[in-house]
């Protein structure tokens, strides 16, 4: 169990997901963002003062509760917007044993040059990044785990250590509809 003072605000939490990653998981998506993407999925979670106050123990008592999970997904509004507050919780996943994901509305490119240490920490307990703002033009329901042609299934394992942009090549991450 994870100990902090930090509390995280969050818009809604999907306890059985199939559609936010391969596998069984937890997503858990969080209140704010500065993007407002036409289109989005979640316009209700771009105000930072909506949603619900929870401490990073609670997302770990919501693992607790369910043993078939394989996997959480942090979505949002902006995870990374909050990724301080997330390094014990992503700690506390990897220690689990199960797979991280993150959307973000930010590019691969756009976050290694921000510099953001937590963001880069964050990332570093995940294996996928799904990256880019949704873009409706580019809008398309046969994509696997994504909304829209633009945004990209990343390896964070082989992006982090190469600098640079790395495709998935995880086939979970790559059905065919």
């Amino acid at each position: 169990m994870i100990a902090t003072e930090k509390t995280i605000r969050i818009a809604g939490v999907v306890n059985d997901s199939i559609v936010d990653g391969p596998g069984l998981r937890l997503a858990i998506f969080f209140q704010g963002c500065r993007r407002h993407c036409e289109g989005c999925h979640n316009p209700e979670s771009w105000s930072f003062e909506d949603g619900v106050e929870c401490r990073a123990e609670s997302i770990s008592l919501m693992i607790d509760r369910n043993p078939m999970l394989t996997g959480v997904t942090f979505s949002g509004g902006e995870p990374l917007l909050r990724a301080g507050a997330l390094l014990p919780v992503a700690k506390d996943i990897e220690e689990r044993g199960l797979d991280l994901a993150i959307y973000t509305g930010y590019t691969f490119e756009d976050i290694l040059s921000d510099g953001d240490k937590d963001a880069l920490a964050l990332l570093g307990y995940a294996s996928t990044l799904i990256d880019g703002p949704f873009d409706p033009a580019e809008k398309s329901l046969m994509l696997p785990f994504r909304g829209s042609g633009n945004q990209r299934i990343l390896s964070l394992v082989l992006s982090l250590a190469e600098g640079r942009p790395v495709p998935t090549q995880d086939p979970e991450w790559h059905y065919e509809p």
